[in-house]
């Protein structure tokens, strides 16, 4: 069969090769209607018109790849999100995507880099697995770069980052809408930047309703630091009823010390863990309420702005926190007494 080429869309489409080029290639905005855009892309799609890769790039000096670098998503339960939104939002404009993780080395960082810049790629998204501050390398250059889940410090690229204050007001204001009042926070890894923040949005929901500031423990982020932290709190004289946890696997942990202790939840204990891990909230018994974070949405949101400036618009440097969502189920319920 005889390959369908631009001339082809462009008899369907009833317009010149010219319009049919820009439209396809990203250069439409100003030049071509919003009514003759649809028409060539309905017409692309109908016939099945592929653009010569090797033609475009030779025409506009691209190679419409994007390279995207990651610390460890690619080994994490949920960091995946991240990558599929940038994938998603690439293939949309006809890029693809180059993935390459670092495990968190600077040595393959850096070769990472060189190697995505010999393939001329065209723009960066680099994606981490958990919040934190990022320094761009200087290997990017002034190739346009954008970051997901991590802050540049120097506030010099633009940032879509997870509302971790938001996040954990959130989790707090679950329990304290039930009626709880003798509250305690378990919070993660204190060099992690998203224990701060999260302990900051714990502390301003007790605030907002009045309270006094509630007493945070540092914890840790596996099941047996949850289970070690528990075990002394439920033991003690001042036991709570509701416990904000620093991710669903120390709430897992809480959930095995209080049955330990023969404690039932919610019935005499409520939870509220962070990340809404699909391996461990949806499946315990009860389903675990947490906070979902917008991993999806930060890998796409980031690639749609690259994407943006790629096409001829600005790309500030702008810091944008992106909204967490409580996702409720069934370890939280009013207070035994």
């Amino acid at each position: 069969m005889r390959k369908v080429t631009s001339a082809d869309v462009a008899r369907r489409a009833g317009v010149s090769r010219a319009a049919v080029s820009m439209v396809l290639n990203g250069r439409a905005a100003g030049n071509v209607s919003a009514d003759r855009q649809e028409a060539i892309r309905a017409a692309a799609r109908e016939l099945g018109y592929v653009p010569d890769a090797a033609a475009v790039a030779m025409r506009t000096q691209r190679t419409r790849t994007l390279g995207v670098v990651t610390d460890a998503i690619v080994t994490t339960a949920y960091g995946g999100d991240v990558l599929a939104g940038a994938m998603d939002a690439a293939a949309r404009s006809g890029y693809v995507t180059m993935v390459v993780e670092t495990e968190d080395d600077p040595e393959l960082e850096q070769r990472a880099f060189e190697a995505l810049r010999r393939r001329q790629v065209d723009g960066y998204v680099f994606a981490a697995a958990s919040m934190r501050t990022y320094s761009v390398a200087e290997e990017v250059g002034s190739t346009p770069a954008v970051l997901a889940n991590c802050i540049d410090p120097d506030r010099s690229h633009a940032a879509w980052y997870p509302d971790d204050v938001g996040g954990g007001r959130l989790a707090t204001e679950a329990l304290l809408v039930n009626g709880h009042t003798e509250l305690v926070c378990l919070a993660g890894a204190e060099e992690t930047m998203a224990t701060g923040l999260r302990v900051q949005g714990y502390q301003e929901a007790l605030a907002r309703a009045g309270r006094r500031p509630g007493p945070v423990h540092p914890t840790g982020w596996e099941i047996a630091d949850g289970h070690r932290a528990a075990m002394a709190l439920l033991t003690g004289p001042d036991r709570p009823t509701g416990i904000v946890c620093a991710n669903d696997r120390v709430a897992v942990g809480v959930l095995l010390a209080a049955t330990a202790l023969g404690l039932r939840v919610p019935d005499d204990l409520s939870l509220v863990g962070y990340d809404d891990d699909v391996n461990v909230a949806p499946t315990l018994v009860p389903g675990l309420t947490t906070i979902g974070l917008p991993h999806r949405e930060m890998g796409q949101r980031a690639t749609d702005a690259l994407l943006e400036r790629l096409a001829g618009g600005p790309l500030e440097p702008a810091q944008v926190a992106v909204e967490a969502t409580l996702v409720q189920r069934a370890s939280v319920a009013a207070p035994p007494f």
